[in-house]
């Protein structure tokens, strides 16, 4: 056996241990919140040891800070690729329905993406690293708007394509408040699209 052919192997089973651990450690948060959870109750939903952990992560903080990270992430990509479907133009309507299905992905992100943001407050540095993933998800939003400017006919309010882009995620924002108390994700949805429909259009567009 190589040293290569051995490294490789140990670098696999790494990457699946890191992984296996911030799976767990997003169950464990979301069902007891950030604040209430112990390195060994993240270690034995993985089914791994605190030596696992430590070999991947320095505190509970860095695996919450990773979580997020990955979740907010795949959510900015999956933005940008509902609303890359469209040509140059924009089928507003059809383009909502894809953002909402993406944005409202699960209850229990949300509940793991409001605890980050109550930490993040009260920590400036984390409150930088939330304002940066909050501006790459407003940017694909903006970038997606000024590219349908004189292809699609889009309302004067809220404004430039930036604007609106953060109207869209304060509506998100607003809507996914309301969901997380009383868990009607359907209600959630029409909501949501009704008001990125709104702001996005003269009104009288319909699904």
């Amino acid at each position: 056996m190589t040293a290569k052919a051995t490294t490789g192997r140990v670098t696999r089973r790494r990457v699946r241990t890191r992984a296996n651990l911030l799976d767990a450690a997003f169950a464990v948060f979301a069902a007891k919140g950030f604040g209430r959870v112990s390195i060994e109750e993240v270690c034995e939903a993985a089914g791994y040891s605190r030596g696992a952990f430590y070999s991947n992560f320095g505190s509970l903080d860095e695996l919450f800070f990773a979580l997020y990270e990955q979740r907010a992430d795949l959510i900015a990509e999956q933005v940008t690729t509902a609303l890359a479907a469209d040509g140059p133009g924009l089928d507003v309507p059809a383009a909502v329905e894809r953002v909402t299905e993406v944005l409202l992905l699960d209850r229990d992100w949300l509940l793991v993406k409001t605890d980050f943001l109550v930490h993040a407050a009260r920590d400036p540095e984390v409150a930088r690293t939330l304002l940066e993933h909050r501006a790459r998800l407003r940017r694909a939003i903006a970038d997606r708007l000024a590219r349908a400017r004189g292809h699609t006919a889009l309302p004067a309010a809220p404004g430039d394509a930036e604007e609106a882009a953060h109207a869209v995620v304060a509506a998100y924002d607003g809507v996914t408040t309301q969901l997380l108390l009383d868990r009607d994700v359907v209600r959630a949805r029409v909501r949501l699209g009704q008001l990125l429909t709104a702001l996005l259009t003269d009104g009288s567009t319909r699904h």
